[in-house]
């Protein structure tokens, strides 16, 4: 609190007990909150996050549950609205949202996200685990809670930690098997190790950390060998795998020229003349067996409009390849009208071989969610979409390659499986589609929303996760940025700089084999929450037991 002068104004309307100031024992976990968003695009500070957790820990070696809780929420809120800011631009000035309305939406939702973290504090206070698992608690608890955070309310996993590593090719393999979450476990596991020795060595009691320090030290180096024996892996897996050639199309359009009925043909001209383009290596003009357009590509109805329908068709058979279109769609049934956030896969002769519609809608952005009674609040962007969401089948949609075997003289099937734009946040949409047979996974979105902030590179870089979870290339086609391959690996092969017209045209190994995370799933994080709570049990009964003696 302020000292005050008895005599002063400020005190005679103003006690001091009323006037508080952010306490100095919360400045750490306001320091971590700053430091891993320094973890994520565009600073892309990614080794930083083995120590930004450090601070906030070792402060809370001194507070209560209650203090360590209102540490964890500073934590989050500064980590958060650092991060996410771009919330702010993309509902201002690409939504229409009153400043004041999107300012308020920012922080509305950043309180919501800064639970996760003030929970795990007061969790770990409580908990009161002897100091050789405790690290192991810890990891438990934030890698839990980031699986909680990744379906509950609809879900909103960006920026779970692990997230930060998807350049560190070794590190995230065991993503194949755990998810982004045995990523963030490790982190967290690092980080609470630091921060207990640095609390033990100002107190003399370094030595009986050794135990913790041993499984640590084996389970980072472990995750780094086996990084290095499933990369060698798959690099044999991708040289013999059987490569169709995909093209992305970046048609660049602006947000606020993107529904304009003025601009329907001049947008439509764009994708149409970018697929046409001829592409020549080592002098082979290179023929795409799949062309890709961005998330509603299409600023219309396709089969609707005849006119710019025909137009469309008329290019596919041009190009006598398969396309995979976004566009609005709808369907009536008697008096109610559906609308969808639809993809088309068109084969050669434009003929429509099956569709997807997006499963998993933005909140407030394509839909109201419980509409009977938050419809008063509306849909957050005056351009958003009023959808309905598509069968949960996930049935990946079917292209041909047209390079022949030399052995069987056939044509090569392949299956593809579309997450459109806020799907790629959601592990088990790609796992579904990978156990329906799809060997390779497109994602098309329309990042035009973000503008120049660091949103676009944070939402390819989650694609990267879903590369490693599921062993499959992912196609990556976005209106003006980013759009690039990415290897079963999780190698990034190719981008596109943001807000140019581009199309990228590339060889891609499409891989059969299914890894343990896409046939058994979120094992490992949920056998972190039944951790946890045997934990709390485990102590219950003894704390029981003890009153009973």
């Amino acid at each position: 609190m302020i000292p005050q002068n008895k005599n002063s104004v400020l005190h005679k309307y103003f006690p001091a007990k009323y006037i508080p100031i952010f306490p100095a024992k919360y400045i750490p976990a306001m320091i971590s909150g700053l430091a891993l968003t320094f973890c994520f695009p565009k600073a892309n500070l990614s080794y930083l996050v083995f120590f930004a957790l450090v601070p906030w820990l070792v402060s809370m070696g001194s507070m209560t549950s209650r203090e360590s809780f209102y540490s964890g929420f500073i934590t989050g809120f500064f980590y958060f609205i650092t991060l996410i800011y771009w919330i702010v631009p993309t509902l201002h000035e690409y939504g229409g949202l009153h400043l004041a309305l999107a300012v308020s939406t920012l922080i509305l939702l950043c309180f919501y996200l800064s639970l996760y973290p003030a929970i795990f504090a007061y969790l770990l206070k409580r908990m009161g685990v002897n100091y050789w698992i405790a690290p192991i608690a810890a990891a438990c608890v934030w890698s839990g809670l980031e699986y909680i955070r990744t379906y509950a309310f609809t879900g909103f996993s960006w920026g779970a930690l692990g997230y930060s590593q998807y350049t560190n090719l070794l590190l995230i393999q065991i993503a194949d098997f755990s998810g982004v979450y045995g990523v963030s476990f490790l982190i967290v596991l690092i980080n609470y190790l630091l921060a207990d020795l640095w609390l033990s060595l100002k107190k003399g009691l370094y030595k009986k950390h050794i135990v913790p320090i041993v499984y640590t030290a084996i389970v980072f180096f472990g995750a780094i060998f086996y990084g290095n024996q499933k990369i060698d892996i798959l690099n044999a897996q991708i040289e013999n795998a059987q490569k169709p050639t995909l093209r992305l199309v970046q048609g660049n359009i602006k947000q606020n020229l993107k529904w304009s009925e003025e601009f329907k043909i001049q947008t439509l001209e764009k994708y149409i003349h970018l697929s046409q383009r001829e592409l020549k290596k080592d002098g082979i003009l290179i023929k795409p067996d799949l062309v890709i357009w961005p998330e509603t590509a299409l600023p219309f109805y396709y089969g609707l409009d005849k006119n710019l329908s025909n137009q469309v068709d008329q290019c596919v058979r041009a190009l006598k390849t398969n396309f995979l279109i976004g566009s609005p769609a709808f369907e009536r049934d008697g008096k109610l009208t559906k609308f969808y956030n639809r993809a088309y896969m068109l084969n050669r002769y434009s003929i429509i071989m099956g569709t997807y519609d997006k499963n998993h809608l933005v909140p407030f952005g394509e839909y109201v969610p419980f509409g009977d009674y938050l419809a008063f609040l509306g849909k957050l962007t005056a351009q958003a979409g009023d959808f309905s969401t598509g069968d949960k089948t996930f049935k990946p949609l079917k292209f041909n390659e047209h390079n022949l075997k030399v052995t069987h003289n056939l044509k090569v099937t392949h299956k593809t499986g579309v997450l459109i734009c806020f799907e790629i946040l959601f592990p088990s949409i790609a796992s579904r589609f990978v156990k329906n047979g799809a060997d390779i996974l497109v994602t098309i979105t329309n990042d035009a929303w973000f503008g120049h902030t660091s949103a676009p590179m944070q939402h390819f870089s989650i694609a990267v996760f879903r590369a490693v979870e599921t062993r499959r290339t992912i196609a990556r086609a976005a209106n003006t940025g980013i759009s690039g391959f990415i290897d079963p690996k999780g190698e990034i092969l190719e981008t596109t700089a943001l807000f140019t017209d581009q199309i990228v045209t590339r060889q891609v190994p499409a891989l059969n084999q299914i890894s343990f995370y896409t046939k058994y799933g979120d094992i490992f994080a949920i056998c972190s929450i039944i951790a946890i709570c045997m934990l709390f049990m485990v102590k219950g009964v003894k704390k029981k037991f003890w009153k009973t003696v």
